[in-house]
């Protein structure tokens, strides 16, 4: 029996809807004005081509990413889709058999600057664009609501603890790869390929994530956690070329994403500063001590979660020598701070696990930190890093990625330090 579905889409006091009525992945009724065509009788994967005005086009894709499913076919590709212009050209390479998808996923509407964000609205509508333009289907799944509860609620509980989270680390290693994996299976499609700028090597007799040829683009240690059980389903090809590759080849190909610039990391902050995120989520400031490591009292703060390992702005006080944060203590509202040398870390506990045997790895312990080599032991929680050399500014909360050679041969989060 045909389901009864809706969809709708507001700009700037106009609106849109959308009815369709679908029996399994057809389309057999439906009330759609504005779009370029008639939808009674398309495939729910041909109506996702259609193009017509834009409030039409997004109500109709708003309903088409509640029920979206197609046949298998052979040499289908899912692709992830931004709206930039590393998605867009992974688009072109993977030829008239791919389908876009783009995750549509929640921002703080009390940011400045949303719609520079990857997820936005517009950076949809881009994503959207682009696969029309090559004639093209493009869903969008809204999952705003899940990505609240699984990223940014965990991201704010986090700091709220004293840590110092990444969240992009947490997005793009699970909750992103799930998704669109799931999204790949219901599209019939037999891979997911993504802009990422990795790669993925075989390493004793499995698939490993790799590090991407250019070092100044590579994006492993954002995809460090990703299950190397899904590699098998999964292809980045751009992970052996330039970002100045990439976008030469977009301006060969005609793409308006070509000049498109760069989106923002931590995407639901919206442009904003995350200390003033955190207190809108309600981590409200409270006036404590700026100790150092004997406990003399140099200054005041507003907030242990305001600061970070290795912080030397936003202190306040002032010194013979610069100073570090070296710690925070959530139970006393103190920040402790000391020398740089006084960061310097040897011992690193994780939780997360192996993805093949190895005692002696490079641990990037902070995105934008560089690689110590280690010996790495296995635990029962976890693993443990004994540094052959210091590291510094190593937080709690943050991704520890283990490379043999450039595979990632294991990643964990950080849970002690010492």
């Amino acid at each position: 029996m045909p389901r009864e579905i809706l969809g709708d889409a507001s700009r700037n006091g106009d609106w849109a809807a959308v009815r369709l009525s679908v029996d399994g992945d057809r389309i057999v009724d439906s009330d759609a004005e504005g779009v370029e065509r008639s939808l009674a009788g398309l495939t729910l994967l041909e109506a996702a081509s259609v193009s017509g005005e834009p409030l039409a086009v997004e109500a109709l894709a708003s309903a088409l990413g509640q029920v979206f499913v197609a046949e298998p076919r052979h040499g289908r590709v899912a692709v992830a889709m931004s709206g930039g212009v590393d998605s867009a050209v992974a688009l072109v390479r993977a030829g008239s058999s791919a389908v876009g998808v783009t995750l549509r996923l929640w921002q703080d509407p009390a940011g400045p600057s949303a719609e520079r964000a990857c997820c936005s609205p517009a950076a949809v509508a881009a994503a959207r664009d682009t696969c029309h333009a090559l004639g093209l289907p493009h869903v969008t799944l809204d999952l705003r609501e899940e990505f609240r509860s699984e990223v940014v609620t965990p991201f704010v509980s986090s700091y709220r603890e004293g840590e110092t989270p990444n969240p992009c680390t947490r997005c793009n290693g699970a909750f992103r790869f799930d998704a669109l994996l799931e999204f790949a299976a219901q599209a019939g499609a037999e891979r997911l390929w993504t802009g990422h700028y990795a790669r993925i090597v075989e390493h004793g007799g499995r698939r490993l994530l790799a590090r991407g040829a250019d070092p100044r683009k590579d994006q492993s240690y954002m995809l460090a956690t990703v299950d190397p059980g899904v590699l098998d389903r999964v292809e980045f090809p751009l992970g052996g070329q330039s970002k100045e590759d990439t976008r030469a080849e977009a301006v060969h190909a005609g793409l308006l994403a070509a000049s498109r610039p760069e989106s923002q990391e931590a995407c639901f902050l919206a442009g904003d500063d995350y200390r003033r995120f955190l207190e809108r989520q309600g981590l409200t400031p409270s006036t404590g001590e700026v100790v150092d490591e004997s406990g003399r009292v140099l200054g005041r703060h507003e907030g242990y979660w305001r600061f970070t390992p290795g912080q030397r702005r936003g202190l306040g006080i002032a010194a013979a020598r610069p100073l570090y944060v070296l710690r925070t203590d959530r139970s006393t509202n103190r920040v402790v701070v000391g020398t740089h040398d006084a960061l310097a870390v040897s011992h690193v506990e994780a939780t997360g696990t192996l993805y093949a045997p190895a005692s002696r790895v490079e641990a990037k312990l902070r995105y934008g930190s560089d690689p110590v080599f280690a010996a790495v032991a296995q635990g029962n929680r976890g693993f443990a890093l004994d540094l052959e050399e210091p590291s510094y500014a190593v937080a709690r909360g943050q991704v520890a990625a283990l490379y043999d050679g450039d595979a990632v041969v294991g990643a964990g989060v950080v849970i002690g330090v010492s």
